[in-house]
């Protein structure tokens, strides 16, 4: 479990370094358009490969940091056995959700990829390249899901959720 939390860690990383690059691609990309007038066929669609790869990387960290939007009015007037039940009863609605979307997101990728098809820009990326951080991203998320899950029966998920 400690080698999947790092490579989440290096994964969360890695996402923060692709929003940078997308940042920069995008300012490139306005400054040359309306600046100088002579526009990219890259950035933007580089840029927006950078933002799908890098929010589905990111999100198994985020949960296993405790970083997605929760509402826990409700929740935090609960008892410990209750604030349990309800961890529980997300970890796996999240678990099973991300195999859904993960088991569905693989096929389209497989389907792209044996198809051949690009994206039809001027860049012509195979859109295998983007459709494919969809069952990546999920499936890690799945796992992460599944960790929590258990340490929520466990009653250890709290003090294993910090931003390390």
């Amino acid at each position: 479990m400690r080698a999947f939390h790092t490579l989440l860690r290096a994964l969360a990383w890695i996402s923060a370094f692709l929003f940078i690059l997308a940042g920069c691609m995008l300012t490139y990309e306005v400054t040359a358009r309306y600046l100088f007038v002579a526009p990219t066929i890259w950035a933007a669609e580089l840029s927006q490969l950078c933002l799908i790869w890098g929010t589905m990387i990111a999100m198994p960290w985020l949960l296993k940091t405790n970083r997605h939007i929760a509402v826990d009015a409700m929740t935090e007037r609960l008892g410990q056995s209750a604030k349990r039940l309800c961890a529980t009863l997300a970890m796996i609605v999240i678990g099973v959700f991300s195999a859904i979307v993960a088991w569905k997101g693989g096929g389209i990728f497989l389907d792209s990829f044996e198809r051949g098809r690009t994206t039809g820009s001027m860049l012509d990326l195979p859109t295998w390249v983007s459709e494919l951080a969809i069952p990546v991203g999920f499936s890690l998320l799945f796992v992460q899901a599944v960790i929590l899950m258990v340490k929520a029966i466990k009653g250890t998920a709290e003090e294993s959720r910090s931003v390390t």
